[in-house]
């Protein structure tokens, strides 16, 4: 028996999220039928996290053992000739027995990415959120460096989350400007059902000038999600890269 480790790419834009849930449609349905068309296995995959219904995946990685005699350096192009040009796995290693996508992850990093055009880029619409109103990117930049830390970041999760803890570290953040774009990167030892997206949406609020810097820390410390702003929407997020020890 191998334990097989993959790095995955994906859009988003038409599956309902990574992880397999009963309405189906989801990469990880996609994946589990490519390996079995390539191996007769029914492997169970282990991802390092799972992504919602239009979020994108840059740098996905999963898990998953198998008995099949296919080489390493053969695994990633026979999986891209069985799947969809949305789905594309960029690395196949074989990891330890013990090795767990999730369990054995060290920091995640996520990418919102934000049109600031007047007029949306066409070519970016799905990976973009357009948001096309004048914003104080100073504020940002300085209400963003409060979450860098070890909190409890109940107020930017959901109110679905099932975590017993919302106490997260988050190592990195910072804002990208380019011409009309911004993005914003996040580097965590983990993350919250709709932590980043929520943490985006009051940042853009901050942007605005409807809270303060001040403001925004003091959502931070009401844990409370009904203080916070919106939560921005899920195709302008992309799970960046996610590291191990090795």
């Amino acid at each position: 028996m191998k334990n097989i480790r993959m790095v995955v790419s994906y859009v988003g834009t038409h599956y309902h999220g990574f992880q397999t849930q009963p309405i189906g449609n989801t990469v990880q349905d996609v994946l589990v039928q490519a390996i079995h068309v390539l191996t007769g296995e029914k492997v169970n995959i282990v991802a390092s996290g799972r992504t919602d219904a239009g979020v994108h995946a840059r740098g996905q990685v999963f898990n998953f053992i198998t008995s099949s005699p296919i080489p390493i350096g053969r695994w990633a192009l026979a999986l891209n000739s069985r799947l969809p040009g949305d789905i594309a796995i960029l690395k196949a290693d074989e990891v330890p027995l013990d090795f767990h996508s999730s369990y054995s992850a060290k920091r995640k990093t996520y990418r919102y990415s934000i049109d600031t055009n007047k007029f949306a880029d066409v070519f970016e619409r799905d990976y973009r959120f357009h948001y096309p109103m004048p914003l104080r990117l100073s504020e940002m930049r300085e209400a963003l460096s409060k979450v860098v830390g070890k909190h409890d970041f109940t107020s930017f999760a959901s109110q679905r989350s099932t975590k017993r803890s919302h106490v997260r570290t988050i190592l990195e953040a910072r804002i990208e400007q380019g011409e009309g774009k911004l993005d914003l990167f996040v580097t965590g030892d983990g993350f919250l059902y709709n932590m980043v997206r929520i943490i985006v949406g009051t940042l853009l609020w901050v942007g605005e000038g409807k809270l303060s810097v001040s403001d925004f820390e003091r959502i931070l410390e009401a844990k409370d999600r009904t203080a916070a702003g919106p939560t921005a929407m899920a195709h302008g997020l992309m799970l960046w890269e996610v590291s191990y020890d090795d």
